[in-house]
């Protein structure tokens, strides 16, 4: 059968095995999924992109269970508008021949899906013995003052209990020394404790991660997890084949860069240099199936182990560590019962189940032409879909 080992552009079952086995292309039948519902699964996801207003321009599926990719389909386009016309709330679209169709190996900018990558790197960290669970953000960065003064830890900023607010305007800053010092002095604005989900966590714990090694965020997540993996589609951009984002302007963006394809959206990631803990990762739906496959058996993918079973444990177990647990809103069906997964503000979002050792993989560019307020049922939607097909089987 054809393998996803080889990657292109740029349950926790079996998570004691030495080598664990690579994703493959099989039927339903082969990975105990219903085919029927599969079959809905990709239709449902088609007709996303259709209309005058769809709910995204293009849209790429992929989903399995086990070591098989029983579902993978593509549907819309990668790149469809110019612009965005604000006088007529529509976007001006591409002629015909000047469109690109969305394909299976479209690279899609992934948005918070970066902050995965960021905690998978933490974890290898806590693996490695180079830095504490529980240890003072302070005793890191002691420069980062307002955090060592208010007692902010390592699993504070992985489970979002920091305190800090959702964002800085880092990308109104005129120099990286402003952007820095803006950082250093950020103390928590709600109580540590306290669930408030923020891209700040994930930013500090890029300079802790960059502290406590010596390497930068982007040759770490590269040398520990993408090229052991074999996920050579994904990495910090830029990654001019990707699929549009926006035409991004004040006032609805809060910069104007006109429409974005293959640079970052977010725009503090872009202040940043495209290189962020919380966003800045390009990546095509195949690799990110790798990435859920090398979790759900743990830590392991064929040759390859970027953590061991008790450290994916740690991190896929409650509260979870980088990812969102049992979240109905966009997880649907699958929710409830253990699973873990995330979202991404460009349209970007994954699933894993270790219950059935199933993954989900649903990437669209939700803001091409313009983003709009978020809508995750048809993430719940297909969720749902996935968790009716499975099968129970020995």
């Amino acid at each position: 059968m054809p393998s996803l080992a080889d990657g292109t552009c740029t349950g926790r079952k079996g998570g004691g095995q030495l080598s664990a086995p690579r994703l493959r292309i099989d039927t339903p039948e082969r990975a105990g999924l219903d085919p029927g519902e599969l079959r809905h699964l990709v239709s449902e996801v088609r007709a996303l992109t259709r209309g005058a207003d769809p709910w995204a321009a293009g849209v790429v599926l992929i989903a399995g269970r086990g070591p098989v990719v029983a579902v993978e389909a593509a549907a819309g386009w990668a790149v469809r508008y110019a612009a965005y016309d604000e006088e007529t709330d529509t976007g001006v679209e591409l002629p015909p021949g000047a469109r690109v169709p969305m394909s299976v190996h479209t690279p899609f900018d992934l948005a918070s899906l970066t902050k995965l990558f960021t905690a998978v790197a933490a974890v290898q960290q806590l693996e490695r013995g180079t830095l504490g669970i529980d240890a003072l953000v302070g005793a890191y960065l002691p420069e980062f003052h307002a955090a060592a003064e208010h007692g902010v830890t390592v699993r504070q900023l992985l489970t979002h209990t920091s305190g800090l607010r959702p964002e800085l305007p880092l990308y109104d800053c005129p120099d990286d020394a402003v952007r820095l010092a803006m950082l250093r002095a950020e103390a928590p604005s709600s109580a540590p404790g306290e669930y408030l989900y923020s891209d700040l966590n994930l930013l500090l714990l890029q300079f802790v991660l960059e502290r406590v090694t010596g390497r930068s965020l982007d040759v770490l997540v590269r040398d520990g997890i993408t090229r052991p993996l074999g996920m050579r589609a994904t990495g910090f951009g830029p990654c001019p084949g990707a699929a549009a984002s926006e035409d991004q302007r004040r006032p609805w963006g809060k910069v104007d860069r006109g429409m974005l394809r293959g640079v970052v959206h977010d725009e503090n990631a872009w202040a940043l240099g495209g290189v962020a803990g919380h966003a800045g990762l390009f990546s095509t739906a195949r690799d990110l199936a790798v990435f859920c496959r090398a979790l759900l058996s743990g830590g392991s993918y064929g040759p390859a182990r970027i953590l061991g079973p008790d450290f994916v444990e740690l991190m896929l177990g409650p509260p979870a560590l980088g990812f969102a647990l049992d979240q109905a809103w966009f997880m649907g069906d699958l929710s409830g019962r253990g699973a873990v997964g995330h979202t991404g503000f460009t349209g970007t979002s994954l699933v894993l189940d270790p219950a059935t050792d199933t993954f989900l993989v649903l990437l669209a560019n939700t803001v091409h032409p313009r983003r709009r307020p978020a809508d995750s049922a048809p993430r719940a939607a297909a969720a749902t879909r996935l968790a009716r097909a499975v099968r129970d089987c020995t």
